[in-house]
């Protein structure tokens, strides 16, 4: 089943790791085959891994672009996401941590990474309120 994208001018993805970007008027891409895509909007660069999600995310993210060396990315992913499953008792939350393993276990890490998204719109929401000044740290003075 072919993948149609429709691109905005100037918006850039990556196609099985090359970064390319379309040109100044809208453009429609279809693809015929099985291909490694990522819009820039889902493209995590490292310095914006800055939250337990986030952690999780990012090293799917990274079996996702990088298939051929998954395994270097994979033991990081199930820290992360064992970590983050250890602090949370919402048992839909822990239901989507449950798929995003079974995603990457059968090698669709575009499924996990929408199923991330959802992990992150949960932190969000229950973490988005907390003003910026507040330290992450441990330093409970």
């Amino acid at each position: 089943m072919p993948l149609k994208l429709s691109l905005k001018p100037g918006e850039k993805f990556v196609l099985n790791g090359a970064v390319v970007q379309n040109g100044d008027r809208r453009g429609v891409l279809v693809l015929q085959n099985k291909a490694s895509v990522l819009r820039e909007k889902d493209i995590m660069q490292e310095d914006e891994v800055n939250t337990p999600a986030r952690h999780i995310y990012f090293p799917v993210m990274m079996m996702y672009l990088d298939e051929a060396n998954a395994e270097r990315y994979y033991d990081e992913f199930v820290r992360r996401l064992t970590e983050f499953m250890n602090v949370i008792s919402n048992p839909d939350v822990l239901a989507e941590c449950v798929e995003i393993s079974r995603n990457c276990m059968t090698r669709e890490y575009y499924k996990a990474l929408m199923r991330c998204r959802k992990l992150m719109d949960y932190e969000e929401e229950r973490l988005g309120n907390v003003p910026k000044s507040v330290s992450t740290g441990g330093d409970a003075g």
